[in-house]
């Protein structure tokens, strides 16, 4: 009876129905047999059926240059740990409601927090941009919270400021920088604002070589701010709401972990336009370099006052 709506795992012969406990009870009566939902429970699961949900594991068709640019993506962050450069790791963390809404988890407390029924965006005081720098030399990480769009000049602003504060403490004889990026989102490797915005906020204005390196279509859970940093933040404030941004930036400053990982949090108050757009005769301007390895993801920008390499 339950052969037809039967899928499963031909590795591990796991199996589960795709239809409901009464579909085959209302079956069985048509049948003859009148049997309860726990009795039909325990003969599924003495077949080897269980309750299952979705498991995330396909990451979607390689590219054939994924394991390629792995292997690039380490060779160049170990040539600038080797030399003493700084290498960061960046993405913006999910944006959040703020306001009195459901914060997803379960946290220790005589009373539950009593929160709105519904999450509408009208309610909120707002949305919380979460962008993140992961300093991969030091364990140290610092999250700018903006209140408007995630746009690439937010995130190069971000930058620019982490280079002006952050790289002046702990690498002030740097000359490089390496960014280990996502491949979309606000440092999409296809924008063209975002490497603009490189070349004048930092190249240019801090006289810095800046290498950027963007993992592959579906591999952004690699980027290692991901699991090292924004999976720590999400532990922090599970089961809390988010009620103003003052409490966000709180409870990002207090995440920290047993290896030694320290976060700062900004608030980032600028607002940020969207749909701002770089013309060609801009980009040949650009002292841009696009690596022979993986061009499409692989550049380095050097300051304007530096000659373009051969």
């Amino acid at each position: 009876m339950v052969e037809p709506n039967t899928a499963g795992d031909p590795m591990n012969m796991r199996k589960w129905l795709n239809c409901r406990l009464r579909d085959i009870q209302a079956k069985l009566v048509e049948r003859g047999h009148g049997v309860s939902l726990p009795v039909i429970s325990r003969l599924l699961k003495a077949h080897d059926y269980r309750l299952r949900s979705n498991h995330k594991d396909a990451e979607g068709t390689d590219h054939p240059d994924r394991e390629r640019q792995f292997t690039y993506i380490h060779e160049q962050r170990a040539w600038h740990e080797q030399t003493g450069q700084p290498t960061l790791s960046v993405d913006t963390k999910k944006k959040e409601l703020v306001g009195n809404f459901k914060n997803a988890g379960q946290v220790w407390c005589v009373q539950s927090e009593v929160v709105n029924s519904h999450d509408f965006p009208q309610d909120a005081e707002g949305r919380a941009v979460p962008f993140g720098i992961y300093d991969l030399q030091h364990n140290q990480a610092s999250v700018y919270v903006g209140q408007s769009a995630d746009t690439p000049t937010f995130a190069v602003d971000n930058l620019a400021a982490w280079c002006r504060t952050d790289l002046q403490a702990r690498f002030p004889q740097a000359t490089h920088l390496m960014i280990e990026a996502d491949g979309g989102g606000s440092n999409s490797s296809r924008s063209r604002v975002f490497k603009q915005q490189l070349q004048e906020k930092i190249a240019d204005a801090l006289n810095l070589i800046v290498t950027v390196c963007h993992y592959p279509p579906g591999a952004s859970k690699w980027n290692p701010i991901e699991h090292r940093v924004f999976s720590e933040i999400s532990k922090t404030w599970t089961g809390c709401p988010l009620r103003s941004f003052a409490l966000v930036v709180d409870y990002i400053a207090d995440t920290t972990t047993q290896t030694g990982l320290t976060v700062q949090a900004h608030l980032v108050t600028q607002l940020y336009q969207t749909g701002v757009k770089v013309s060609e005769a801009i980009m040949n301007t650009l002292n841009i370099q696009y690596h022979q390895i993986c061009p499409q993801w692989n550049y380095t920008i050097r300051p304007r006052s530096l000659p373009f390499p051969v």
